[in-house]
């Protein structure tokens, strides 16, 4: 995670192609895929924009930036997401 927080900090914003798993023990990213899409484990089950708003929750705190912050730019209602980052 290290890379995504030092581009946010340059760069004023990042974007990440997240996999995500609902209904697991412990919100984490767990590693990264071949192809740059890291996978992230989330505690909420995908109902009702819940698990949508775990991880713009678990992302701000991260990142250190307000939710606000945080758009999920593709991927609203499927566990491959496109996600955006930008500074405070």
């Amino acid at each position: 995670m290290e890379k995504y927080i030092a581009e946010l900090e340059s760069s004023g914003r990042v974007s990440l192609k997240i996999k995500v798993t609902p209904k697991m023990s412990k919100t984490e990213f767990k590693k990264e895929l071949s192809d740059g899409t890291l996978k992230l484990n989330i505690k909420s089950a995908p109902e009702k924009g819940k698990g949508n708003k775990e991880i713009m929750g678990y992302l701000a705190a991260l990142f250190s930036v307000s939710e606000s912050c945080i758009t999920i730019l593709t991927g609203e209602t499927s566990p491959q997401k496109t996600v955006i980052i930008r500074k405070n």
